[in-house]
């Protein structure tokens, strides 16, 4: 490698680190991520045009054919897609990683077999990437809607292990080989698709924040093991830099939904996701409208806003900032709840609420705020469910049982917008919807919100 590649290379690495690094912080994130893809652009251009091969001309054509529809299709999607959908894109982001993964292990065994080091690599860069590339996809259809049932597997956990084993095994028996036999390896190719698609199919929906922040994880890694196979420094630190940050957030993931995360990569806690908890009777809801709601908010000292998953889908973040700038301007003081899972994936909410340009001051997380639940007069749940489900503290059948919530139980006055009394992403009930403190305002976010916003400006 020359010296000028070198440099650029290390110049890349450090732009990665400081963009992550100041992707931490809403305020800095933009800067963040165009520091850290202004890095990518160089180490791109730099492994291009410095080499000690020659290259054909109709290479470089060809490459720069794949970079330019792709900026393309990226650009569009980038513009297009929905903040509600973002968890989707992700998904698909993951698979892509790992199918580039996977395409590269399978062109590179044959020149490599006879090298075991080099052989191990690659095998474990195709398994990788394959379960990555059709776990995200199983992930990606349930999230948008078209994997809507959870499929349940007889033994799962069993028949899943077995096939892992027989996968490993099946790899190291190739390595040890040393000789190159396609159908072995397109059955390893197959056999990490499948192992993919047996890992997230069984998962239920409540669970998807853990499953794609570790898939995550594992693009990270595919991507890590392809920079150790072409000794490409860049493509290994980025790698490290995306599967850390991946298993950190899985972890946080699963401290926040109370997963180990052994029981997310051995999928023991599937058994429980997506049943239903006890059948006791939870008693009586108790119905409002807007007037009573904001006859009571515009009274409130302390209001504590609670956004969730409605609240994005109805696109209401722009009517919820305004609601909450008519209370403040009335003296009220306004915070935001934020659960770690809320939303659809880690820090959904924060840039749905970002968008609308509500002071990240006011975005409290959830062990800050859920002590201030007591002094709240009113919490507004707009969208949430399973956050702020009590069956999490008082209901041992319950699947989500020992999951940290919100504590909005505590607050003197609940107001709890929905459009209809149906499950949540749990499929389980809802405890606190039956709470005699809790009143229910039904219907669509954005149109509940813009009511209430009218009702207030009249007062």
């Amino acid at each position: 490698m020359s010296v000028l590649l070198s440099v650029i290379y290390l110049i890349s690495t450090i732009t990665f680190v400081v963009g992550l690094n100041k992707l931490g912080h809403p305020e800095t994130a933009k800067k963040g991520n165009l520091i850290a893809a202004a890095g990518m652009g160089l180490a791109i251009v730099g492994t291009i045009f410095i080499h000690e091969i020659e290259v054909p001309t109709i290479i470089y054509i060809l490459i720069g054919v794949a970079i330019l529809l792709g900026s393309i299709i990226g650009w569009l999607i980038a513009v297009k897609v929905e903040m509600t959908k973002m968890p989707e894109l992700v998904s698909l982001f993951n698979g892509f990683g790992g199918a580039s993964a996977t395409l590269i292990g399978l062109v590179e065994f044959s020149k490599n077999v006879d090298s075991a080091m080099q052989a191990t690599t690659i095998v474990s860069g195709i398994i990788i990437g394959a379960i990555t590339f059709s776990g995200s996809l199983i992930a990606w259809g349930k999230l948008n809607g078209s994997l809507k049932s959870v499929i349940k597997i007889p033994q799962y956990n069993i028949v899943n292990n077995v096939f892992f084993i027989a996968l490993i095994a099946l790899a190291v028996f190739m390595i040890l080989s040393g000789g190159y036999n396609p159908l072995l390896l397109y059955g390893l190719l197959a056999g990490g698709l499948v192992y993919g698609i047996l890992f997230v199919l069984p998962i239920g929906g409540a669970d998807m924040p853990v499953v794609i922040s570790l898939l995550n994880s594992l693009t990270g890694i595919a991507a890590a093991i392809t920079g150790v196979l072409y000794d490409n420094m860049v493509m290994l630190v980025g790698g490290i830099l995306v599967g850390s940050a991946g298993i950190i957030l899985t972890i946080a993931m699963c401290k926040a939904m109370n997963r180990t995360l052994a029981s997310v990569i051995f999928g023991s806690f599937t058994a429980t996701a997506g049943v239903a908890g006890s059948n006791k009777s939870l008693g009586t809801i108790k119905s409002t409208n807007a007037s009573d709601a904001a006859i009571m908010m515009n009274y409130a000292t302390n209001v504590i806003i609670v956004p969730g998953y409605g609240l994005a889908v109805a696109q209401a973040q722009h009517v919820i900032h305004e609601l909450e700038e008519i209370l403040t301007g009335k003296g009220v003081n306004v915070k935001y709840a934020i659960h770690p899972v809320a939303g659809r994936m880690p820090g959904h909410m924060n840039v749905l609420l970002a968008e609308s340009n509500v002071d990240y001051g006011l975005l409290i997380e959830m062990d800050d705020i859920n002590p201030q639940f007591n002094n709240a007069d009113v919490v507004l749940v707009v969208g949430a469910n399973d956050v702020v489900n009590p069956a999490a503290h008082n209901d041992p059948a319950s699947p989500i049982y020992g999951m940290p919530i919100l504590d909005v139980e505590n607050a003197k006055h609940i107001v709890v917008n929905k459009r209809s009394m149906n499950a949540g992403y749990a499929g389980i009930e809802n405890e606190l919807f039956y709470n005699s403190k809790t009143s229910m305002l039904f219907g669509d976010a954005k149109a509940a919100l813009t009511d209430l916003v009218s009702e207030l400006k009249n007062m």
